[in-house]
Parts: C-alpha cells; structure tokens; sequence
C-alpha cells in the first residue's frame, strides 16, 4: 500500500503526527509512507524511519494557489503513486491535492466541509478526543473510532532517535563542555510572547543552575533571537560564559541534535519542547494561555506547570510587555523546584 500524507505544518503538530504513521506501520509493516509538507521540516521526517521521503508542498502557509495545486494533483495521478491519502489540516485547500490526484481513498476529518474531496470522511467529537495526538491516531483506523477510549492501548508516541557520532560533532562545533551537564532553555514560541516565560525569569533559573555547575543553552528560531539576547545581557558577568546562545544560529536539525545533549529542557509551551518529548528528555513544560490537555509533551519524562484554570486560545499578552499573566504567575523558585524534582525521579 502506497500512502500520501498531508502534512501539518507546525513543528508541535509535525512531531505529534508521527504517532499516525507508527500506527499505521503497526497495522501494514509493508506500507510506504510518504509525507507532503513544508521544506523546513523535512529534517524531522528523515528521523522518522516510518517516512519513506518528504515531498515539498510547495506553497506558501494560507495560500490557496488552485492552480499550482491542481497541477500538482495531476502530477501524481499521471504517475499513479498512492493508494490512499491522510489528510491531516482541517482546511479545505489541504485536501485539494490528494483530490485532483484521484486517489481512490482519501481520510480525514470533516473540517471546512470538505465533502466530496474527502470520500472517508470522519465527524470529529472534540470533547471524545481531546488530545490533538489521538485524533491523528484515530484517522488510521480504517472503520471510524469514535472517541480515544476505543483507541488501542499504549498510544504510540512520536519518537526521534539521534546517532552519537552526531552528538559529538555538535558538541566540537559548537564549543560545548564535555564536563558539564547541559540544560536546555526553549524561551521562544511561534506566535510571539504571549505564550512565553518572561525572559527575566530565565535568567534567573539559568543564573542558580550555573551556580550549581550546568552549563545552559539557550535554542530557538531567528525571529527569537532577541529573547536570547535579553537573557544574556540579564546574566551577572560571572555566568556569561556559561551560557551559549544558540538562538537563531542552528538549523532545525541542529537544533533537534541539541536537545538531545540535554540533560532536562526547560520551555514554554512550543515545537521544541515537543522535540524534546520525542526525544525522551526530561521537560518542564511551561503553560499558561495554552492548554496542556490539548497539546501535552507526549513523554513520562515531563513535569507540567500550568496555574490557570482555564485557558484562552489567545496570540497575544495581556500586560505592556506583551507576556501572559499567567506566565508571569510562574515564579523561578517553582520551575527550579520542579526541574530538580524532575531530575531525582529519573536517577
């Protein structure tokens, strides 16, 4: 069996749909999985050895390009390529491909009222699923499950696996010491600071850990760099050289070989901290706006800090420097407590 899937095209959402495809390689050993998606996370697919490749969707995120698409879609079907299509977005342009590709069977939830470029088309009951990951998992099932508690147990997990040779050369290049245990910082978030940890608050964390002899790291993506910056500058001279901003200097994959160098990643509700989930390494996970009991690190290593009672599915702070009150809510002393907490129930 021959399988396209549409892609998500999130990080967080990338990493959580991986737990599809080991579902449906549990279910057709023999089946070829290729993902379409955007070129930034083809590095993510190669660690997923469910993935035969990754195709380039080769639009920009919102664009509808009928055109671009419909020719894409013919491409395939002249070549007859796949037996089925996954369409994982909910969006109405995200089933277009797989349609004008006529693939015989083409799953996924019912979305922007996709009927008709669906022909398996799922109703989602969100208070049934109420894990992003399960409603992945669902669509591999080729009769309808309707709702998680049907689902097969144990849940397959997104999982990365990183090869030593690479953790040895990221260590040379980027001057990290072999001596030292490593914890990582993901301070960024993909729509700004509303779902951050302030980055005052960062700097003091990262201020007790070198303390105590870690060395820090500090990831994210170039748009953050200037979270990266803050917490350096905020550091007292003394602890300067034991931290290394690596925000906006490593590609993805760079990044994702990182992490896993890390002893414990400490991050705000984002896709590196589903990275480092898939990677089995211990997390405190920061929420505030955002709901744990959506999108949770997918691990047994984790600790969760969420002090709201409720969550607001909101891009945007509610104080003048744009963080989250909830976030701010989230004292240092805690994220210490917690990580160290972390740290003595995996010895």
């Amino acid at each position: 069996m021959n399988i396209l899937v549409i892609g998500p095209s999130w990080i967080g959402d990338m990493m959580m749909s991986h737990s599809l495809y080991r579902t449906i390689k549990s279910q057709y050993p023999e089946a070829v999985i290729d993902v379409m998606a955007p070129d930034w996370c083809r590095s993510l697919l190669l660690r997923m050895p469910e993935v035969n490749k990754g195709l380039l969707l080769p639009f920009k995120h919102g664009e509808l390009a009928l055109k671009k698409r419909f020719y894409l879609g013919k491409f395939l079907q002249k070549n007859g390529l796949y037996d089925r299509a996954y369409i994982l977005p909910n969006s109405f342009k995200s089933a277009l491909v797989p349609f004008f590709a006529k693939i015989k069977r083409r799953i996924g939830w019912r979305g922007e009222m996709r009927y008709g470029l669906l022909n398996d088309i799922r109703v989602l009951d969100k208070s049934k699923f109420p894990l992003m990951v399960e409603r992945y998992i669902a669509l591999a099932y080729d009769q309808p499950v309707h709702s998680s508690n049907l689902l097969p147990k144990p849940l397959l997990w997104p999982r990365l696996k990183v090869e030593e040779n690479e953790k040895r050369l990221l260590m040379q290049q980027f001057i990290l010491p072999s001596d030292k245990l490593i914890i990582g910082f993901c301070p960024g978030a993909e729509f700004g600071p509303a779902k951050c940890w302030p980055y005052y608050y960062y700097a003091l964390l990262a201020e007790q850990l070198i303390y105590e002899g870690y060395q820090v790291i500090l990831l994210g993506a170039k748009k953050e760099r200037k979270i990266g910056q803050a917490i350096i500058q905020t550091l007292s001279n003394t602890t300067h050289s034991h931290c290394s901003n690596l925000i906006g200097h490593t590609k993805l994959e760079e990044a994702v070989i990182l992490i896993s160098l890390c002893t414990a990643i400490v991050s705000n509700d984002s896709g590196l901290m589903h990275i480092a989930a898939a990677l089995n390494c211990p997390i405190v996970a920061l929420y505030g706006p955002s709901s744990p009991n959506f999108t949770p690190p997918l691990s047994n290593k984790t600790r969760i800090i969420h002090l709201s009672s409720h969550y607001d599915n909101i891009r945007t702070g509610n104080t003048k420097d744009g963080y989250h009150q909830s976030m701010i809510n989230i004292l240092p002393k805690l994220v210490y407590q917690e990580l160290n907490t972390l740290l003595y129930s995996i010895k």
